[in-house]
């Protein structure tokens, strides 16, 4: 076998590290286009309201102010039809930054000065004078708890809850063991490293190009056509690199239609960037109230489960959450409710963050399932393992595979749990508490419809290109794999391009799809190539391939050979220059095998394992071993594959103990919109983590068996490291974050 064959599930490293190191990688605020100017955009101080007067004529007169834009004078645009939706919005109408004068939210974009340089249009922004006339709002909801309403038309992939299943009241009466709690969490921002920015270049021929911040592409692309009523050909859209977006830039955000505005009307250049306080004003993880109930059998099987969840919406937007499904899911028990509800506010609508849905409410679940085991006396591994579900009782279906067992076993072996003592505070180092606890996840196994297409040159060059997205997550280098592995060429003679709306279109990168969907059209048109490739090598003369069947040959090694008989092959080099092509070309696309899949139910899981070290005396807590086992089906890439969870990990700490955007009511605020007061983990935080991959195949979620491992890398962790500080202290701490005042 040769050394340029078997690239999928290598430790490859990443194709584009060079460019990152070097600086060569430019991010959407980094394209210098000719005639460039610059916006700042003008956020609202107030929550609720409407604005009387922009008083712009003195900003007008500062000497490199081009103009100031406002609902006062923006054009009629196409937007207005109410019906418009971006690919991933929730039910309700999208907001419409300067459509007219109404304050929806605090931090709302009101304005967007624009001169020719930034400096100019900051301060031109910072002395805008604008009138308000404000209105009483509401932003807690602890005070809705009693208005919380079922959702109607929810976003894509939203879940309602399946019916009660059983007699969960009676059984959960009648159990030998019971608890019932409430567990919360508050909003979090997802603060990625890159601030969201758009560089929107004018053409002399009326047409744009924006270089935007995004998870996709073509969802922007849809949005600014639909708004300014442009053509595709008129309104490219490219995102090569992205630092960090965790599902903030799943939909379009309002500095993009700002840039195009301005560049539309000015017939310029323009580049706008949000600050970072501004980053905390398009969407969150939903601050959630959740009620738990459950209840054992003697024997310590689950006798009932009740799971009820209420979250923050906006006013003008249904955003909905699959929080409570999974208690229905993931353990066996044939007497389960399920309840789901939404609170509107005067806030801007929540959104997507990693693991939406699954983090909340695996969190309140795990923790639960470990106050569950200590009421009946058992070990927490052991009481999840009695009560294993073989299949979804959501859906009555068989799992496509499941080897969460599997991970439990191979995580506890790593961690050492059978040395643990039971028993709270039963563990010590000197004066520190230590503690350890357990948790584990499921996520959706999904793949959307995807394209590709794929160039194969004379020289032995393959060049595919797909409008996916590059989070940082190794797209780039997976995809690379993928290619030279079906055309056995070597992974320096392949090149991968992404993230523009010139290239076959993909989903947006999110819900741990991408390999899944972009990698099986990637894995199609290569073999697309290859079926092209095999008919021109028959055609040569002498070819030793004349008789046989596509099926009977294997492409390794920059050959077509016999797969009985490896000594009888072709070059492929040799096959375009005799046939006298300078490229053969191909297009796909993937779409997933509804009727293959259509009979199960398929997910990823992970069993997390956490050490932490509390101070006994200053109820500072440190966490410093994690294993996390995850069973993901097929690993494309072992290198970027561990990345990815070791980054779920450190996340899972970060909401565990840190995370927290902190609201004043008084003004329908978030007080602690900067990098200095919304707590994230440093080095200083990190200790070890051991990430184990569960051997799982799977050839029904999608030809190449991949699950996607983004998302559930991070589920358990905040739970296993809450159930390891109650191990470690005695006490039970429901409300995350897990700060030292709740311990002392």
């Amino acid at each position: 076998m040769s050394q340029y064959t078997n690239y999928i599930g290598k430790p490859t490293s990443r194709v584009d590290g060079p460019a990152k190191v070097t600086g060569a990688a430019k991010y959407s605020a980094e394209f210098n286009v000719p005639n460039l100017t610059y916006g700042v955009v003008v956020s609202s101080p107030i929550a609720k309201g409407r604005i009387i007067k922009v008083h712009s004529k003195p900003v007008l007169k500062i000497p490199g102010v081009l103009a100031v834009f406002s609902h006062e004078n923006v054009p009629n645009l196409a937007w207005f039809d109410r019906n418009y939706k971006d690919d991933v919005a929730p039910g309700g109408s999208p907001f419409r930054p300067l459509h007219d004068n109404e304050i929806k939210f605090n931090q709302q974009p009101i304005a967007l000065v624009v001169a020719d340089t930034f400096e100019v249009a900051r301060y031109a922004a910072s002395i805008l004078e604008i009138e308000y006339e404000e209105e009483d709002h509401e932003t807690d909801i602890e005070l809705k708890r009693r208005e919380g309403f079922m959702p109607g038309s929810g976003k894509t992939g939203f879940m309602p809850p399946p019916p009660p299943r059983g007699k969960p009241d009676k059984e959960w009466k009648k159990a030998a063991h019971r608890i019932e709690h409430e567990y919360v969490h508050g909003a979090q921002h997802h603060n990625p490293m890159e601030l969201f920015a758009t560089t929107t270049e004018y053409h002399a021929d009326g047409t744009i190009t924006a270089y935007d911040k995004t998870q996709g592409v073509y969802n922007c692309q849809q949005y600014i056509s639909k708004i300014f009523g442009l053509s595709k050909k008129e309104a490219r859209v490219i995102n090569h690199f992205m630092g960090g977006g965790f599902g903030s830039g799943l939909r379009p955000q309002y500095q993009l239609f700002m840039s195009v505005l301005a560049a539309l009307e000015l017939k310029r250049s323009v580049r706008v960037t949000l600050t970072r306080q501004q980053m905390f004003s398009f969407g969150h993880r939903p601050h959630t109230l959740q009620y738990l109930k459950l209840g054992t059998n003697p024997d310590g099987s689950l006798a009932a489960v009740q799971h009820h969840a209420l979250h923050e919406t906006s006013r003008f937007e249904e955003y909905t959450e699959n929080v409570v499904n999974w208690s229905g899911m993931l353990y066996q028990c044939d007497n389960v409710k399920l309840g789901y509800q939404l609170a509107e506010l005067d806030v801007y609508t929540p959104l997507d963050m990693r693991a939406p849905g699954a983090a909340t409410g695996s969190f309140a679940l795990e923790v639960a399932m470990d106050e569950m085991a200590y009421e009946a006396g058992l070990d927490p591994l052991d009481f999840r393992i009695r009560n294993y579900a073989e299949k979804d009782q959501n859906m009555g279906k068989p799992f496509s595979s499941k080897k969460l067992r599997d991970c439990y076993h191979q995580g506890a072996a790593k961690f050492g749990w059978d040395r643990r003592n039971p028993r709270p505070r039963s563990m010590r180092e000197g004066n520190m508490l230590v503690g350890w606890g357990m948790a584990g996840g499921v996520w959706d196994a999904s793949q959307q419809k995807a394209a590709a297409k794929a160039v194969l040159t004379a020289d032995g060059h393959l060049k595919v290109t797909s409008a996916a997205g590059e989070n940082g997550t190794g797209t780039y280098t997976i995809m690379t794999q993928i290619a030279a592995e079906y055309l056995g060429l070597p992974i320096e003679a392949v090149t991968f391009k992404l993230g523009d709306t010139d290239m076959p279109e993909a989903p947006v990168q999110g819900g741990s799809w991408t390999a899944a969907s972009v990698g099986t059209a990637v894995k199609s048109v290569c073999e697309a190539i290859g079926e092209k490739l095999f008919k021109l090598a028959q055609k040569m003369k002498g070819s030793p391939l004349k008789k046989a069947k596509f099926e009977d040959v294997e492409f390794v090694n920059g050959q077509i050979r016999l797969r009985h008989d490896p000594n009888q092959s072709v070059v492929i080099k040799d096959v375009l220059q005799a046939s006298g092509k300078e490229q053969l070309e191909a297009n796909t696309s993937a779409m997933p095998n509804y009727l293959k899949q259509m009979p199960y139910s398929m997910h990823s899981h992970n069993a997390v394992f956490a050490e932490v070290k509390v101070d006994e005396d200053l109820g500072t807590v440190h966490v410093t071993r994690v294993v996390n086992a995850v069973a993901a089906g097929r690993i494309l890439n072992a290198k970027t594959a561990r990345s990815q969870v070791l980054g779920s990990v450190v996340w899972g700490i970060s909401m565990a103990l840190m995370e927290e955007t902190v609201m004043d009511h008084k003004f329908g605020r978030y007080m602690n919109h900067n990098y200095a007061e919304y707590h994230i983990p440093v080095n200083a935080d990190i200790h070890d983590i051991d990430v184990i991959f569960v051997e799982e195949e799977d050839d029904i979620v999608n030809p190449l068996g991949v699950k996607g491992i983004g998302e559930v890398g991070l589920l358990g962790v905040a739970a296993a490291i809450t159930n390891a500080v109650f191990h470690a202290t005695g006490k039970r701490v429901r409300t995350l974050p897990v700060m030292l005042d709740k311990l002392l």
